[in-house]
């Protein structure tokens, strides 16, 4: 993908700032696993830090990084390392938007499977107002799009912690899903979430899809808010029953 240098240029001001990534902020180094934000709230730091320890090597991935933002309602500000580029990405989920120095566009439609957290810290921006949203349109793109793009072609496709687990599920009836787009076998797998509470076995077996693609479903419809999960309806089973071969 053709995307422009990220070295910060002379005398490019701002987007010289976001670009160099501010060194001498503090940041959580995803890697080590270990963190010096005491900015953030205790809350948020042990959300970051509980995923990073799924992993064993204390690396943080990419959609719980946006699942612990959105739920804390906090802006951050991530590090993510998109080919050879290293890019910040500003997330403002009480605004519903992200910020990134390169066009948004492009980096959505790169492979986001390879996207590689590196940091994450508080935001450095302030929350964009009207003006400055229709000014740096390209620089910005709505959060929901953004998290379904991650949820269902990054590197993660177990389900987030929340909703795994005995449970059945079902759309949320007040769910607006049109800025998504959905077509086709996603399509119309929402709109049976949407008539029927199920698990994620039954998912798995609907026409294409596999235990995998259930599990970014069902994320990218949490991150969405539009995710009724039930522990106690009949549908409910664990998911930790043998990888359905569909």
């Amino acid at each position: 993908m053709p995307f422009q240098s990220t070295q910060p240029a002379a005398g490019s001001g701002r987007a010289a700032d976001l670009m160099a990534g501010r060194a001498g902020e503090e940041t959580l180094d995803s890697i080590a696993g270990a963190t010096r934000l005491s900015s953030l709230t205790p809350s948020l730091m042990a959300d970051l830090q509980r995923f990073g320890s799924e992993s064993g090597a204390g690396a943080l991935d990419m959609l719980a990084m946006l699942a612990a933002s959105v739920r804390h309602g906090r802006s951050l500000r991530a590090l993510v390392q998109v080919e050879q580029h290293q890019v910040p990405i500003t997330l403002f989920p009480t605004a519903r938007v992200a910020h990134s120095p390169l066009p948004m566009v492009s980096l959505l439609s790169s492979s986001l499977q390879d996207w590689r957290l590196l940091q994450v810290a508080p935001a450095q921006m302030k929350s964009p107002g009207a003006a400055e949203l229709q000014s740096l349109v390209h620089n910005y793109t709505p959060l929901p799009l953004l998290l379904w793009a991650v949820a269902q072609r990054g590197s993660r496709q177990t389900l987030l912690p929340e909703i795994a687990g005995t449970a059945a599920y079902r759309v949320t009836p007040s769910a607006d899903l049109r800025l998504l787009e959905l077509t086709g076998t996603m399509l119309n797998a929402v709109e049976r979430l949407r008539r029927s509470t199920t698990n994620l076995r039954e998912i798995a077996s609907w026409p294409g899809f596999d235990k995998g693609r259930a599990q970014r479903l069902l994320n990218g419809l949490y991150l969405q808010a539009a995710l009724l999960v039930s522990r106690t309806h009949p549908a409910a089973t664990n998911d930790g029953w043998a990888q359905a071969q569909h």
